[in-house]
């Protein structure tokens, strides 16, 4: 995906979860948006260099939308629609080989109880029911999930476990935005249910699908599978 145009500038903080307050390097002091309600462990430090986008509706009330942050000298997505958007780009492509062979793929579609699939797959091969999960802590080189205690994250779990028993094909597809690291796992001492959950989940036949973005102040692309580590 091609970002816009992206605007520099320093974090003041973060807080109410949706909210940043940034010095631009013109010196003009900004609020934006913050596309993610996760803890942001290591994404959130005061005095950390970030990039901003303008937001496309000039009457909104945040005018600016958080993307990047630079962490260990790297940029690093916090937005937690890339991985939705990735996971389009990695069915268009080809590039993810578990997608190849499908005809096409539907986006937030109804299934389970009360839930949506990020994706689904359709073909000859069957149905295959896609959860994207954004992954931004990294500790020693290992991209974590989750950054903090998740019950929806176990329900939608609890959801592609039901997909497989009723036949279907069902995956967990995480995408790290820090370069950083070279390896995905589970926080199971952020969520010790939620490593519980993965274990029975996997062990019933939903695959994991890992994925390291390549992002820069231009653009965030998929760049490589990573192995994936159970707790």
């Amino acid at each position: 995906m091609t970002l816009p145009p992206l605007i520099p500038g320093t974090l003041i903080r973060r807080y109410k979860r949706f909210l940043a307050d940034v010095t631009l390097d013109t010196g003009e002091q900004v609020t934006a948006h913050c596309a993610n309600t996760g803890s942001m462990t290591q994404m959130a430090e005061p005095g950390s260099r970030v990039m901003l986008s303008e937001a496309a509706n000039p009457e909104r009330k945040t005018r600016y939308d958080w993307q990047l942050v630079e962490v260990a000298g790297l940029w690093a997505g916090i937005n937690t629609k890339v991985p939705n958007i990735l996971l389009r780009e990695g069915f268009e492509t080809g590039a993810v080989p578990e997608f190849r062979g499908y005809e096409r793929m539907r986006m937030e579609v109804k299934y389970g109880v009360n839930s949506r699939a990020d994706g689904v797959l359709y073909g000859e091969k069957g149905l295959f029911y896609l959860e994207a999960k954004n992954v931004t802590l990294v500790e020693e080189g290992r991209a974590l999930f989750p950054d903090a205690v998740t019950s929806r994250g176990a329900k939608h779990l609890d959801e592609l476990a039901a997909m497989v028993r009723e036949g279907h094909r069902a995956a967990l597809f995480l995408l790290s935005q820090r370069m950083d690291s070279d390896s995905i796992g589970i926080a199971s001492h952020i969520d010790p249910y939620y490593a519980e959950q993965i274990h029975m989940a996997v062990n019933e036949g939903v695959e994991i699908i890992d994925w390291r973005a390549a992002v820069t102040a231009e653009s965030i692309t998929l760049d490589t599978p990573l192995p994936f580590h159970l707790p």
